[in-house]
């Protein structure tokens, strides 16, 4: 008797239970209800493909539209789709205006958080890091795909500055995108679709203080995260040395900072490309309480270019934190080998005959800039010439002007 009792009354629960869960979820004319314990919400609006966004009103009235800009709305669309984050919306009945899908209709997501991983104490120039952050709503993981894929969280540096915002927006410093996350179950992210994303995040930024930030790139989610984080040099250093005779191996050697790399720490992983295509895979560790790893790699003499790449392991000294430093892909070439005298000779011969054409070339300007000097000369005199004929033409008239106006002396003969 209790035992039915009891079934019944768990019923009974569970009707009551599904009726308001149904009663939440079933909107009338597209109107909900937003709790006043809610200080963030984000609606998900399912419309007709294509058409125009919706607009949402208020519980007093209040519209808000997709194409204006409002402090505390950030608004993502899509053909078929809105996304409506809002920071401490008001509560009551809100109602969205628009040709939404009676199939899936709206979906709110309420107290939705960000949690992510703490970037370490000290990052490290060229160091790759895996990077998680988590998508929370009501305190259980996100796995609404549909804003799962448009979240498009990412990373940025920003280099530190003292009062940033109290700069105008011109003298503030660049962020730099370090990564995209992924919840697609590729490269370091695990599961598809848990609400865990991953990064995978290269610090290839110059040494010093920045302002980390995870944050939305398309506005889908409000909030951002931030952090102070240093970033050092380099840790580890790498020297590749070519072989330059027949059956002599190349080098390839690793070293350690003191006090930054715990020594025996100090692994490395290298792909080595030949002309045909063929990698040969080399590995190497360094021995123990020591900071450098050496590595002899291939030297088959074939002609062509080789190519290499590959990953440096070691442990941070002081938190014993792994880290991982790539070797970005690097080429070299083995060309025949060359009569050294032949070449010699060769360019002694170019190298005269070079001499020569120089030569030839500033004779060639040198008698250029004598016949030029000459033309120069001959024009000059000639101009002379014809000035001081036209001075002597010029006083030679005056003169016998000046004699023409003074009258001849008249003689008398003298009376007898």
């Amino acid at each position: 008797m209790l035992r039915t009792l009891s079934v019944v009354v768990m019923l009974l629960v569970s009707c009551v239970s599904q009726a308001a869960t149904e009663s939440t979820m079933s909107l009338l004319d597209n109107r909900f209800r937003v709790d006043p314990t809610i200080d963030q919400i984000t609606f998900l609006i399912y419309r007709e493909n294509p058409s125009q966004p919706v607009v949402l009103v208020r519980p007093d009235g209040h519209k808000y539209y997709a194409w204006k800009t409002y402090d505390n709305v950030r608004w993502y669309q899509e053909p078929a789709m809105d996304i409506v984050s809002i920071e401490n919306p008001m509560p009551g009945p809100w109602q969205a205006v628009g040709k939404v899908t009676p199939k899936n209709n709206i979906r709110l997501i309420s107290h939705l958080t960000l949690s992510t991983d703490p970037f370490p104490n000290r990052l490290y120039r060229g160091e790759v890091i895996k990077f998680t952050a988590r998508l929370a709503s009501d305190g259980q993981p996100l796995v609404l795909r549909d804003f799962l894929d448009r979240v498009n969280l990412r990373v940025t540096l920003t280099k530190y500055v003292e009062n940033e915002q109290e700069l105008v927006k011109e003298a503030r410093p660049l962020p730099v995108v370090l990564g995209d996350f992924s919840d697609d179950g590729q490269g370091l992210d695990e599961r598809p679709g848990d609400g865990v994303f991953t990064v995978r995040l290269t610090i290839e930024v110059e040494p010093g203080k920045y302002r980390a930030r995870i944050t939305s790139g398309n506005g889908v989610f409000l909030r951002a995260k931030e952090q102070n984080v240093l970033v050092y040099p380099s840790p580890v250093a790498t020297t590749f040395i070519q072989s330059r005779r027949e059956g002599q191996p190349h080098r390839f050697v690793v070293s350690g900072e003191q006090g930054m790399v715990a020594p025996g720490s100090l692994a490395v992983h290298i792909e080595q490309t030949a002309p045909d295509s063929f990698v040969n895979y080399v590995q190497g560790q360094a021995e123990k309480e020591a900071l450098k790893a050496e590595m002899s790699l291939d030297s088959t003499h074939q002609i062509g270019i080789y190519s290499w790449k590959g990953d440096v392991y070691a442990t941070d000294a002081a938190t014993q934190r792994p880290l991982v430093f790539p070797i970005a892909e690097q080429t070299f070439s083995v060309v025949k080998e060359v009569d050294i005298e032949a070449a010699r000779k060769a360019k002694e011969a170019e190298l005269a005959e070079q001499r020569r054409i120089e030569e030839e070339q500033r004779l060639l300007a040198q008698r250029a800039e004598d016949r030029k000097q000459g033309l120069i000369m001959i024009a000059v005199g000639n101009l002379v010439v014809i000035i001081l004929g036209l001075i002597g033409w010029f006083v030679w008239s005056k003169i016998r002007a000046k004699r023409q106006a003074i009258p001849e002396m008249q003689l008398e003969v003298p009376k007898k």
